[in-house]
């Protein structure tokens, strides 16, 4: 029989930090929230708060928003992925989170690639280098 934390390593489940696990939490569409919670992110906190939002057309963006803000305050969340088209909606609080963890992580949908130009995370990320660094 294998210790929970034998599973979690197996499953990629709880990214061990300084304190314990953490989390990864999805802002996403349908499909993209499925696709993780197959893949065994789903989890609750002992408020019960799930670590993740499914957006549909009918999503208010005050909830978009206020998730977000959820995210970023709890201890448990270390990767916040959102998917891009989403991020748009909100690129404000996006663009004044500035500490290391909870990263955020825009990514694509099934409907909606992912565009380079619109990640302000890789933005600020170009931005701290130079060309003649790498040479």
């Amino acid at each position: 029989e294998k210790s929970q934390d034998e599973v979690e390593e197996m499953t990629g489940r709880g990214v061990d930090f300084k304190g314990g696990s953490k989390l990864l939490a999805v802002i996403g569409d349908e499909d993209t929230c499925t696709g993780f919670l197959l893949g065994g992110i789903g989890e609750m906190n002992a408020k019960r708060q799930p670590n993740f939002l499914v957006v549909d057309k009918d999503t208010a963006v005050s909830e978009i928003e206020d998730s977000f803000r959820s995210f970023l305050s709890r201890a448990d969340i270390a990767i916040i992925m959102i998917n891009q088209n989403i991020a748009e909606m909100i690129r404000h609080l996006i663009d004044g989170h500035d500490k290391p963890i909870p990263a955020v992580l825009e990514i694509p949908s099934k409907d909606h690639p992912y565009d380079p130009t619109k990640d302000s995370i890789l933005r600020r990320a170009k931005g701290m280098f130079n060309a003649d660094d790498f040479r």
